[in-house]
């Protein structure tokens, strides 16, 4: 069944945005430009009510024209600038756990799928179950270790 010309860029357009959204890097892409014209906004601001009072000041301009309010414009740039903060804690979270994966999971198992003799870098499924085993070992001496720590402070508190 062929689908319409025009439904097939659409969903591409829409996959895209979703990936965006997800995509921390690509989300502080897209707040840059908005910092820098809130950046703008709050400099041209800060700039007019310094001339404002500046005038009242000197006697030149009475104190009953509306001032800027350079509260709400730095409250804005604040806000993007914790949404980029968000977006980059968020993209090294997620490269420090990639590389953490490939550091205690390095090699692949081959699957059925995919019996390519030239692949050196995967593991035979002897050796998985070698390091999956020494993996489970290593997570059951850290819950073991916290369960004997646990104790402890609870037993220190009841003294």
């Amino acid at each position: 069944m062929a689908t319409p010309l025009g439904v097939q860029p659409q969903q591409q357009q829409q996959q895209q945005q979703q990936q965006q959204d997800f995509d921390p890097v690509a989300r502080v892409k897209m707040l840059l430009p908005q910092l820098k014209e809130c950046l703008q906004n709050l400099m041209k601001i800060a700039a007019q009510n310094l001339n404002q009072n500046t005038a009242i000041d000197n006697g030149l301009k009475s104190s009953d024209s509306p001032i800027h309010r350079f509260d709400k414009c730095l409250e804005e740039f604040y806000a993007i600038c914790d949404q980029i903060e968000l977006c980059l804690r968020l993209g090294y979270e997620c490269i420090s756990q990639s590389v953490d994966s490939a550091k205690h999971s390095p090699s692949l198992v081959p699957t059925a799928t995919k019996l390519d003799a030239t692949q050196a870098d995967s593991l035979s499924y002897g050796q998985y179950l070698a390091m999956i085993k020494s993996q489970i070992s290593c997570a059951k001496d850290i819950h073991n270790s916290l369960l004997v720590w646990a104790r402890e402070i609870s037993s220190k508190g009841q003294m």
